[in-house]
């Protein structure tokens, strides 16, 4: 069932904790720039993160909401990433005028939207709750998304011990991906080496 999952850990603050995700085998790690976020960070601590990971072979995912995208290009000129995360209100224009491939988060699995987004992967979140609070929804809606062909991050609220039947939720075709921030972390959002660790390996054993 989950081979071929890809696991995202999201909202890395420190190359130590980058490090132990990429150990642990993640296949994307998310540096939140997200203003006001607890785990928001600037561009001198990216780059510590991503020059930490230059020899691995994992995507470094840039994550904004509702930026300016003068912004954007700030970062991106001076952080080497792989791919962009817009988690906000971003349309369909914005969101093709990123050089880069891109993962457009989304509240909930509705289709109409999912549809406005051609080419991007969908990261599909709480329907209701803001986006990264960590709290979990009803994941077999995502299925007719991934029966459709589109390629789908399931996300919100997942953790070690219920990612396993989330990926059984969405039916016998499994998501391009899963993602994660709290259902790894210790209470000051910083992240928890076993608890990553426990993340990969249910998802690589769910069935």
């Amino acid at each position: 069932m989950s081979e071929g999952v890809r696991i995202k850990i999201c909202g890395l603050r420190t190359p130590d904790d980058a490090r132990a995700a990429v150990d642990a085998g993640v296949d994307l790690v998310g540096l939140n720039f997200v203003e006001g976020s607890a785990r928001c960070i600037d561009i001198r601590q990216a780059n510590a993160i991503c020059e930490a990971l230059a020899s691995d072979a994992v995507e470094r995912v840039a994550v904004f909401a509702n930026p300016a995208w003068e912004d954007v290009e700030r970062v991106l000129r001076r952080v080497d990433f792989e791919r962009v995360q817009l988690h906000g209100e971003e349309t369909e224009e914005e969101v093709e005028a990123v050089d880069l491939p891109v993962i457009k988060a989304l509240r909930g699995a509705d289709l109409e939207t999912a549809e406005s987004f051609p080419g991007a992967i969908l990261l599909l979140d709480h329907p209701s709750e803001d986006a990264g609070s960590g709290q979990s929804w009803n994941w077999a809606d995502a299925a007719q998304l991934i029966e459709l062909g589109l390629d789908v991050i399931l996300a919100g609220g997942l953790n070690p011990e219920n990612v396993g039947a989330a990926l059984e939720a969405v039916g016998d075709l499994p998501p391009w991906g899963v993602d994660v921030a709290t259902g790894v972390e210790d209470g000051a959002h910083c992240k928890d080496a076993g608890l990553m660790q426990a993340f990969v390996t249910a998802v690589r054993s769910a069935a």
